[in-house]
C-alpha cells in the first residue's frame, strides 16, 4: 500500500472532518468539535484562509492529516504551530504519522520559520513517545488558556 503524502485541497475536508471527528472521540471530548464542514472549507480553502494541511493518502482514502497555521512570537518570530497531526486508527504504526511530521517540518524550514509548536495530551504515551524521537522538548511550565465565544 502506498502512501502518498500532499497539501490538501478542498475536496479533501469531508475525510478531514472525520479524522478530526475520531480525534475528538479518541482525546474523550467530541462534544467539543463545533465547527461546521462548511466553516472548514472557509478557513482553509476560501477568500481569506488561515490553515494549511498535509494529507495522507492511500487508494484514494485520507487516513491522515497534518494541519498547521502560521503564529508570530515575539520572542522567535515566526513559527509554525501544529494544531493536529491524526492518523486514522487501522493506519497508526505504519509510518503515516512520520511522514506528515517530517513534511511538515520540510515546509517550515523551507518557509525559513523559527520552529514548530504543538500540544499533546499529558496522558498520550504513544504521542509523546512519538515526539520525543524528534527530541521535541516539553513545558510544563505554561498553562493552556481558552476564551471561547458561543456562535449564534
Amino acid at each position: 500500500m502506498e502512501c502518498q503524502i500532499r497539501p490538501a485541497n478542498a475536496a479533501d475536508c469531508l475525510q478531514m472532518m472525520e479524522l478530526i471527528h475520531e480525534l475528538a472521540l479518541f482525546e474523550k471530548a467530541p462534544h467539543e468539535v463545533t465547527v461546521s464542514l462548511e466553516e472548514f472549507v472557509d478557513a482553509g480553502f476560501g477568500k481569506n484562509p488561515v490553515w494549511g494541511a498535509f494529507v495522507a493518502e492511500i487508494q484514494g482514502m485520507i487516513v491522515g492529516m497534518s494541519l498547521y497555521y502560521i503564529r508570530y512570537s515575539t520572542w522567535k518570530g515566526r513559527r509554525l504551530y501544529l494544531e493536529d497531526l491524526i492518523v486514522n486508527e487501522p493506519y497508526r504504526g505504519k509510518g503515516i504519522g512520520k511522514l506528515l511530521l517530517d513534511k511538515t517540518i520540510a515546509y517550515a524550514q523551507e518557509k525559513n520559520y523559527s520552529g514548530i509548536m504543538w500540544q499533546v495530551l499529558n496522558w498520550n504515551e504513544p504521542a509523546i513517545k512519538f515526539y520525543e524521537k524528534y527530541q521535541a522538548t516539553f513545558d510544563g511550565e505554561w498553562i493552556n488558556v481558552n476564551l471561547n465565544f458561543d456562535k449564534k
